[in-house]
């Protein structure tokens, strides 16, 4: 079984009154201050750290300084503009005909419930997208991401079992269907459903925390939903309701979006799990000076801890191992790194990662049409000079 990699209530907040206070003031800053300084996003966006595709922007992988991605550099995919909303009038209500006891509760209700901490990725689904174009010479629909649609945060908050817990989820509703809807309060609602399972594992949360500072703006304040392992749709921004069913939930994002469509999908698959992926941390077509190099990246899976990541230069011939960097955390990730004696010319770096549930990147996927899932080793063009 894969390692959980999880921080309890006291290390976080090491019984610390005045830890708790700091955070609600500055939660108290950001209620307060103006919603959007920009007309999709909060947080500055600089070409230097994002790819710029509009309401979305891309992580440039190559700028990320350590294990956990910066809220300053965490990619963003958004449906709508980030609300204004205030976490002192903030309500979570919790209904439908799988509980006993709907219930509301304000963030205060929250933030005294059991916290727990959780490191792991958030991805859209669409990362790779791009490479059905680049690569395949196929386009599918939606934001043509390369690989920069993830980032690693240490997630603070309750986990969304005890919150259900509150509204008593009846002891009959199933747990393996899609029937735990959660939903944001933006302008069109985004919601996704997950199975109660998923919702009652003990690293499901809805965070309130992001890297030990309140969720910024866009990337959910003052609660978002984090679920380790599933596509990125499924971590739901700005939660204001959660309904649980004792029956399957069909909305778009399980019916239209976010499913496998395509010749080799007789009927479409809804998306659950992430894919197996590793990524170079050079700007696409880089360009390196000749002799001794150091190559670095990340690699990440769904499931559990990377076992290994190996390289190669001559498009997949040969493979080498490169060295794994600790941590390597369970759905998060792993940084990587080879060396290289660099010579000039034009070359391409593919890498591919093996999990410790023996999943390794596939040769090739079938394409789909809304463009999610690539997880082909990638060949990442570098010229030497």
């Amino acid at each position: 079984m894969a390692r959980r990699h999880v921080v309890s209530r006291r290390q976080f907040l090491a019984g610390s009154a005045a830890a708790a206070a700091a955070l609600a003031a500055r939660r108290d800053a950001l209620a307060q201050a103006p919603a959007q300084a920009q007309k999709f996003h909060v947080k500055p966006v600089p070409a230097d750290i994002f790819i710029d595709h509009g309401i979305n922007q891309e992580t440039r992988l190559e700028t990320l300084p350590g294990y956990l991605t910066p809220a300053s550099h965490f990619f963003i995919r958004h449906h709508a503009t980030p609300p204004s909303l205030d976490a002192r009038t903030w309500r979570l209500r919790v209904e439908g005909n799988g509980v006993e006891r709907p219930a509301e509760l304000g963030f205060d209700d929250l933030l005294r419930l059991p916290s727990r901490s959780v490191i792991s990725f958030v991805e859209c689904a669409g990362n790779g997208r791009g490479f059905f174009k680049e690569l395949m010479g196929k386009v599918a629909s939606g934001t043509q991401w390369r690989l920069g649609g993830i980032g690693v945060a240490e997630w603070t908050g309750v986990p969304l079992g005890a919150v259900l817990e509150l509204a008593r989820v009846r002891r009959d509703t199933p747990r393996d269907i899609l029937n735990v809807l959660v939903e944001g309060l933006d302008s069109v609602k985004v919601n996704r459903p997950m199975s109660l399972a998923k919702a009652l594992e003990d690293d499901t949360l809805l965070a309130y925390a992001m890297n030990g500072e309140p969720v910024p703006p866009d990337h959910g304040f003052p609660v978002r939903a984090i679920v380790p392992g599933w596509v990125g749709i499924s971590s739901v921004k700005w939660v204001g309701r959660i309904e649980v069913r004792d029956s399957t939930i069909d909305v778009p994002t399980t019916t239209k979006t976010y499913v496998l469509d395509g010749p080799d999908y007789p009927s479409k698959v809804v998306l659950r799990q992430q894919t197996l992926k590793s990524a170079v941390a050079l700007p696409w077509g880089a360009t390196l000076t000749a002799g001794r190099q150091r190559v670095r990246g990340f690699a990440w899976s769904p499931v559990g801890r990377i076992a290994r990541v190996e390289w190669s230069l001559d498009r997949g011939t040969t493979w080498a191992p490169a060295a794994l960097r600790e941590p390597n955390i369970a759905r998060a990730w792993v940084r990587w790194d080879f060396e290289w004696d660099a010579r000039q010319g034009d070359h391409v770096i593919l890498t591919r990662a093996t999990d410790e549930q023996g999943n390794t990147q596939p040769a090739s996927i079938p394409w789909n049409a809304q463009g999610y899932g690539y997880n082909v080793p990638v060949p990442h063009p570098v010229k030497v000079s």
